[in-house]
């Protein structure tokens, strides 16, 4: 085998840090030539500026370097023209126009809406805890932020200032933390203060442009973070990926088991499999009196679970009582879920049992829309 033969295959290697592809199947390597020891390699960057260029720079140099004949690796950067750029799109949604990839018969990743009732009960930083716990058990996953009007994703996710790459106006590349895939309307606004005021047919059209122009690659499963209640993008979910399903947040307030249950009752409407529900919030151990405090009253989550149940007619079940956790709160404004910053917590500790229940699909089919065609 030639040294070129040999560098080509290194190459091979190598894969986009964003895009997560072999360089020579995304035609991002130009040219490779190899004289007096020197390895001389073109990469073309996707876009100019690419803030991963420094990345690729060192892999591929580390790559090449452990072909014995080579004794210097000189890499010059380029950047793709449009007809290349076009070419690489094309290769990321295997050769079809725009679409939104989750609704596909063939795919294979699970929409979990995560929902509740009301606002303030904790259903951004659970949706956080339960990616990363899910990621953590070897799993693709990735966030879609689809509380247009309160998006606190980018923060708790520790991504606040930053925007995704843009390849051009139709497809641009998620922001990536802890492992998971995270896409915001925040990251596509000027100003992070910036006021979103759309009517339902722009909410509709934007997740749908969140959906389909961001490269998520293969995920496992997509959690989208939904504006409490059940209004336009609650139902917009359903309608553009008819295979979703959906994750009920309450806190054991009656109050708010009452406005969460409405929720499951627009899933039931859209034909979308309710997986469970969530307590939030639950009662905790006082660490001074080691008591047990039920600072939100007690209840919400079986009561939720036991009307949807009867609803449905199957069982909903209530997937876990997550105690009232200070580091929940505290590790979500510092970017850091509790899952990672505190493990050992009560809350971390049924959190990843939940995790572990969620990536188990259900068998029923009951109450779920088939792809059956007449």
């Amino acid at each position: 085998m030639t040294v070129i033969e040999q560098i080509n295959g290194a190459l091979a290697q190598v894969k986009d840090p964003e895009l997560h592809r072999p360089l020579p199947d995304l035609g991002m390597v130009e040219s490779v030539t190899f004289s007096d020891g020197v390895a001389h390699i073109k990469i073309l960057l996707t876009i100019s500026g690419c803030p991963m260029q420094d990345r690729l720079r060192t892999d591929v140099t580390a790559a090449v370097t452990n072909i014995s004949e080579v004794a210097r690796v000189e890499v010059e950067l380029g950047v793709m023209s449009e007809e290349q750029l076009n070419n690489v799109k094309k290769i990321l949604r295997n050769g079809r126009e725009k679409f939104i990839p989750f609704s596909q018969p063939d795919s294979r990743t699970r929409v979990i809406g995560v929902a509740s009732g009301k606002g303030g009960v904790g259903k951004s930083s659970l949706t956080v805890n339960l990616a990363v716990a899910t990621a953590q058990k070897g799993l693709s996953v990735g966030i879609l932020d689809a509380d247009v009007y309160g998006h606190s994703i980018p923060r708790l996710m520790g991504l606040i200032g930053l925007r995704p790459t843009a390849l051009d106006r139709s497809m641009f590349i998620p922001l990536e933390a802890f492992g998971v895939k995270v896409v915001s309307m925040e990251m596509f606004k000027n100003e992070r203060s910036d006021v979103i005021a759309f009517r339902g047919p722009l909410l509709h059209k934007s997740l749908e442009q969140l959906l389909a122009d961001a490269y998520w690659g293969d995920l496992d499963i997509l959690f989208i973070d939904l504006p409490p209640g059940t209004g336009d993008l609650a139902m917009s979910l359903g309608q553009l990926i008819p295979s979703s399903e959906v994750l009920i947040v309450t806190t054991p307030q009656i109050a708010a088991s009452e406005v969460a249950e409405r929720s499951g009752r627009l899933a039931h409407i859209l034909k979308q499999h309710v997986i469970g529900v969530i307590e939030n919030m639950s009662d905790f151990t006082s660490p001074i009196s080691g008591e047990l405090i039920s600072l939100f009253g007690t209840g919400g989550g079986e009561t939720t679970a036991e009307s949807l149940s009867k609803l449905f007619g199957i069982e909903v079940p209530l997937l876990g009582k997550i105690p009232f956790n200070l580091e929940l709160r505290t590790g979500g404004d510092a970017g850091t879920p509790v899952v990672l910053q505190n493990p050992e917590s009560a809350a971390a500790i049924v959190i990843a049992k939940i995790a572990t229940q969620i990536i188990v699909r259900s068998k029923s089919l009951v109450g779920r829309q088939l792809g059956i065609t007449t």
